[in-house]
């Protein structure tokens, strides 16, 4: 028997209908559900901090080396959510959003997650093997972040803190990909993705602030509050500041600054449009920074014209 588009929602309520209801087997649809291939999202904002150091670097990206990261962030995206769903099974089944995911419901065993993690892992690998020896040695130093991420809500009021130095790595593997060796503009670019995570992540952690709070998961949603929108104007403008310092360090040309002005709408439209109480305004918001990512790029690439 088919499994109807509404039979499944009764199964996993956090998750979007399209093309796995439509193409994939009914076996193969609780694993593209624990690798949230229906929300990819989290592969966009794990591939434009790879993207961002490919064209901070001198001379323009590398087409191959953008491809394989588009492979590789939708890879480890899919493991990193299956790792989290792993760890964070008993108090995911607590979480009205999050309840009926395919190991808090029980839809996929630990062993069956295992293997599929371990599968994901693969390709992610096989993707780190085609780069050069320090960027390949820049990626694997991210894996203990990897590790310790999903654990951070249990001990820390900031795990946004550490979902951006782990989310953000990519920024230093695409600039030793694309240069041959580690450098500082790369490392101010990535504590401007970090900035810019503890913004975003903050206003999608505001979405489970209620389950939060009854289950003792901490968050910067939790910790901030009402005051929220006061510290994304310092998160976003610091992430700005940063990726602006990143670009002089490598004397981008004038268009370079003009391509940040449609950056810096966003965030204001972001945060002035704000509504933290309200699951579906902050989604909405929160997914736009995939806009976010693309601009920043763009504003790379035009600093590199004029």
């Amino acid at each position: 028997m088919t499994t109807q588009a509404s039979d499944i929602d009764s199964i996993v309520a956090d998750r979007e209908f399209g093309w796995m209801d439509r193409y994939l087997p009914d076996w193969l649809r609780p694993y593209g559900v624990l690798a949230r291939w229906d929300r990819p999202i989290g592969a966009w904002l794990l591939l434009w901090p790879c993207l961002w150091g490919l064209s901070l670097a001198d001379g323009w990206p590398s087409l191959w080396l953008a491809a394989l990261f588009l492979v590789g962030a939708f890879a480890m995206r899919g493991a990193g959510c299956t790792i989290n769903d792993m760890t964070d099974r008993d108090l995911d089944a607590k979480v009205e959003r999050t309840k009926k995911r395919p190991l808090a419901s029980g839809r996929l065993t630990m062993h069956q997650a295992i293997i599929f993690l371990g599968a994901q892992l693969i390709v992610g690998l096989v993707v780190l093997l085609q780069l050069n020896v320090n960027a390949i040695i820049v990626g694997l130093a991210s894996v203990p972040l990897v590790l310790i991420y999903p654990w951070m809500k249990r001990v820390t009021w900031w795990p946004q803190l550490f979902l951006g130095m782990t989310f953000k790595w990519g920024a230093l593997v695409g600039w030793t990909a694309a240069t041959g060796s580690l450098g500082w503009p790369a490392v101010v670019l990535y504590l401007a993705g970090i900035c810019w995570t503890l913004g975003y992540d903050t206003i999608y952690a505001h979405q489970d602030k209620a389950d939060d709070a009854m289950i003792g998961v901490k968050s910067t949603a939790r910790r901030l509050g009402k005051a929220t929108p006061i510290w994304l104007w310092g998160f976003y403008g610091l992430s700005l500041l940063l990726i602006a310092v990143a670009g002089t360090m490598v004397e981008m040309g004038w268009f370079f600054y003009v391509g940040l002005v449609p950056v810096a709408g966003h965030f204001v439209w972001q945060i002035v449009t704000l509504d933290i109480d309200d699951p579906d305004n902050c989604l909405l918001r929160f997914r736009s920074n995939r806009d976010v990512g693309l601009l920043v790029v763009i504003a790379l690439l035009v600093g590199k014209v004029v």
